[in-house]
């Protein structure tokens, strides 16, 4: 077990929360065994990983020697992509009209006013899919529109005026192409990822806030896993929440917490938030569960919290504080310690130049490789021999942090 300040780990739980994504969990795994490796190679430590052994959800092994400390991590994905998936089966009509529903919701409410006082890229972001949705629908009008007035033309120049015949023949032919085209769109938005940030975005304004009900219950396995975590003979347990997984993890820590399932002797827990968009749910005005949950968890001592972002990721409300701009920030609040990873100070320039423009891959950069890294290294903190309470015991916040409140809805009672 860890002693006393030392903070020394021999053995971690990590519970990984995905952001929105309806991939299976491999993909992590696969990531995270690329990016170690070259992290490792860069760094000058050892890391390996292999399969997992043991039950329960989808995850790898980790066994790791970094200066000059073995330690072994177990790694476990806790999925919600299934639900994910459920909530992208939307047919296009129904997409669009979750476009009039979200951007009625964040418009109507006052909250995108608010969430553009706080960072414009992830506000720009969410406008993204619903531009581009309705350029792929001026497109497909305009091409079909195009087709069949000339096929009119045609049919004109054969036969002469050609009356109520040619008009039947210019509409069908704008109402069979446009829906080819946003056919073809849609088949394609692996290229576009319009489709999918709208679902990702209606997800949340659905229900103006507020968790659906097959959410909570899959939320409330996952607190079921982190406690028996909490009662393994492990050092510490770490929760990591990347993108939406964040917001999720708070309200997850948050329950387990009341309930009094930190046992005093167990292992340390902490929580690493990694380019958060909590204020994308917690300005919303049903998101009364995660706003009490966000002032609670600010306040406890039973865990770790850091939240690490940075400006460069364009998806991620880079150093906001989630609690005080949520404006739910209690007089006692200590967590979260939120600093910057800094991505055009631990990229190197040629690295910076490859991905700049590259916004969900930078999205993801949380979990990869510096090749100039300074404080902030993904695999010595899932896998290293240090807890996250010890390494950045001393690391003060950044100092361009946003914590101003800025949420024009801060009701906490459902």
């Amino acid at each position: 077990m860890v002693t006393g300040a030392t903070g020394q780990v021999a053995r971690r739980r990590v519970m990984y929360i995905p952001g929105y994504d309806p991939i299976h969990p491999r993909r992590y795994r696969e990531l995270y065994r690329k990016e170690s490796a070259a992290q490792a190679a860069i760094s000058g430590y050892e890391i390996g990983i292999s399969p997992k052994t043991s039950g329960g959800p989808y995850g790898w092994q980790v066994a790791a020697r970094i200066d000059g400390q073995q330690v072994q991590a177990d790694i476990d994905v806790l999925v919600w992509s299934d639900i994910v998936r459920g909530s992208m089966a939307q047919g296009i009509l129904a997409t669009y009209g979750q476009l009039v529903r979200t951007a009625w919701v964040y418009v109507s409410t006052g909250t995108l006013r608010r969430l553009m006082w706080l960072r414009k890229g992830p506000v720009i972001a969410a406008l993204y899919p619903v531009g581009m949705l309705l350029l792929q629908l001026a497109v497909a009008l305009s091409l079909s529109s195009l087709v069949g007035g000339l096929l009119v033309d045609a049919l004109e120049w054969i036969a002469g005026d050609v009356g109520l015949l040619g008009t039947l023949i210019e509409w069908g032919v704008l109402a069979g192409g446009t829906a080819a085209g946003l056919h073809w769109f849609r088949k394609h938005d692996n290229r576009f990822f319009a489709y999918y940030l709208m679902h990702d975005y209606a997800y949340s304004a659905r229900w103006r806030g507020a968790n659906p009900p097959e959410l909570e219950a899959r939320m409330a396995e996952f607190e079921d896993l982190i406690a028996e975590a909490l009662q393994s003979d492990a050092d510490e347990v770490l929760i990591v929440g990347h993108s939406s997984g964040a917001h999720l993890a708070v309200s997850i820590l948050a329950d387990l917490i009341r309930a009094g399932r930190v046992p005093e002797t167990g292992p340390k827990l902490a929580f690493l938030s990694l380019g958060q968009v909590v204020p994308m749910v917690s300005f919303l005005p049903e998101a009364h569960r995660l706003r009490a949950d966000l002032n609670y968890l600010s306040a406890r001592d039973e865990l770790t919290w850091v939240d690490v972002t940075a400006p460069g990721d364009g998806c991620a409300f880079a150093l906001c504080d989630p609690v005080s701009v949520s404006g739910v920030a209690p007089d006692e609040k200590r967590w979260p310690l939120v600093f910057s990873a800094a991505f055009t100070q631990t990229l190197s320039p040629a690295r910076w130049k490859e991905l700049r423009w590259r916004f969900f891959r930078l999205h993801f950069q949380y979990l990869c490789a510096f090749d100039r890294p300074k404080d902030y290294d993904y695999f010595q903190i899932t896998a290293g021999p240090i807890s996250l309470s010890e390494r950045y015991a001393d690391r003060p916040p950044s100092r361009s942090r946003i914590d101003a409140p800025a949420s024009k809805f801060t009701s906490m009672a459902a």
